[in-house]
């Protein structure tokens, strides 16, 4: 892990404005923020932990706990929301057999929850990875999960 961390590091130059960069090259190889990673980077860049953990904690898109190969994320906001964006959300639930916020115990999926994903006029939506699919309903979600 230190050897990829001082590479990413390395790619910046180790320039502390680049922080959010640097941690987003981070999760995109491990899939998360894994803690020794972040311990690595804070003495690379000679800041406090206290700053990159609040950076991790700060924004959404990043997670200090390990996730699926295939992060899903349900769209919850109001449009999708009185389409039956929550009843996509529970049918999910059911067929991955883990709730919200969980990873599946085989590390391929997990499940997460956002407020809007700008696509209100196909909601509900579901993302997985960078793949759109509107207009879901929980017919559509076992052959979606299939693809994967």
């Amino acid at each position: 892990m230190s050897d990829k961390i001082t590479t990413i590091v390395k790619k910046y130059k180790k320039d502390k404005s680049q922080l959010v960069s640097i941690m987003q090259d981070i999760q995109a190889e491990y899939n998360y923020l894994p803690r020794a990673a972040l311990d690595k980077l804070s003495k690379q860049l000679d800041i406090p932990q206290s700053h990159v953990y609040s950076m991790a904690t700060f924004f959404r898109a990043f997670s200090l706990k390990e996730r699926g190969k295939h992060i899903i994320n349900v769209c919850l906001g109001t449009a999708c929301h009185v389409r039956g964006g929550e009843l996509i959300l529970e049918s999910l639930e059911r067929q991955l057999n883990i709730k919200r916020g969980d990873t599946t115990p085989d590390r391929k999926f997990t499940l997460e929850s956002v407020n809007c994903m700008g696509c209100c006029a196909t909601g509900p939506v579901v993302k997985i990875d960078e793949e759109y699919y509107g207009h879901m309903t929980n017919d559509k979600v076992e052959p979606m999960l299939n693809k994967y």
